[in-house]
């Protein structure tokens, strides 16, 4: 568990902090409106009303004391700025912000930030992954050019094994896992008093040369785009 300190509760704001919550993290939250906070009060440990670039404010809340500071402050570069600085000056830990251009990253960095996450940005990239090929069904970026995809099995490799298909070395790919259909009891339909079966679907991540892929199956696979694409 980590204390982590949210400064701005709009829209990516609020969802960190949500999901921070769901993880099972401390979090303190401010914000300069008073409804934004009160919206977020279930998901806090504690919250603040005040000004982040105010340097007199922001020694109230004890700052070297968090793991993460999230600068997300959307509207307003200046005070994401004057915020992300003031946090350095404070003994921050580890300072995360928000930008929308590279430029504002560049900006950020040289001004305390250890790391600039770009929102808009990386929805829209996965948003055009996601959408422009009927076979992928999830996408996560990593470094260098690399990222995981989740995609259906091709259906020339419907009924073959792992091993026999050799996709290292004919698409530069690594296969993680397979996702496959199963049947499980359902408690909550019943046909002629015994529980009818629906389809479930299972992750098997211990991969073998042996492991056979089937037509509705999906993959967990490991790749550059570029050759992603060139295998649908």
């Amino acid at each position: 568990m980590k204390n982590v300190l949210v400064i701005g509760a709009g829209r990516f704001g609020s969802f960190a902090t949500i999901k921070l919550h769901d993880l099972g993290h401390q979090v303190m939250v401010v914000d300069h409106d008073e409804n934004r906070i009160n919206r977020l009060l279930p998901y806090t440990s504690d919250a603040r009303i005040g000004d982040s670039t105010e340097e007199s404010f922001m020694k109230t809340l004890g700052v070297a004391s968090y793991d993460l500071c999230i600068v997300s402050i959307g509207d307003d570069f200046l005070s994401s700025l004057q915020t992300t600085f003031t946090l350095k000056e404070l003994g921050a830990k580890k300072v995360v912000a928000r930008a929308t251009s590279s430029r504002q990253e560049k900006f950020l960095l040289r001004n305390g930030a250890d790391a600039v996450v770009f929102p808009e940005r990386e929805l829209g990239f996965w948003t055009a992954i996601r959408f422009s090929s009927d076979n992928i069904s999830d996408y996560v970026e990593l470094s260098d050019g690399y990222a995981i995809f989740e995609i259906n099995v091709p259906d020339r490799w419907s009924g073959r094994r792992v091993g026999d298909l050799d996709v290292r070395r004919k698409y530069h790919i690594n296969i993680l896992g397979v996702r496959t259909d199963g049947k499980s009891p359902s408690y909550s339909r019943y046909a002629n008093g015994v529980p009818a079966e629906h389809t479930k679907k299972t992750m098997n991540m211990d991969v073998r040369f042996d492991t056979t892929l089937n037509q509705g199956d999906t993959l967990l696979v490991l790749g550059m785009p570029e050759h992603i694409q060139k295998l649908l």
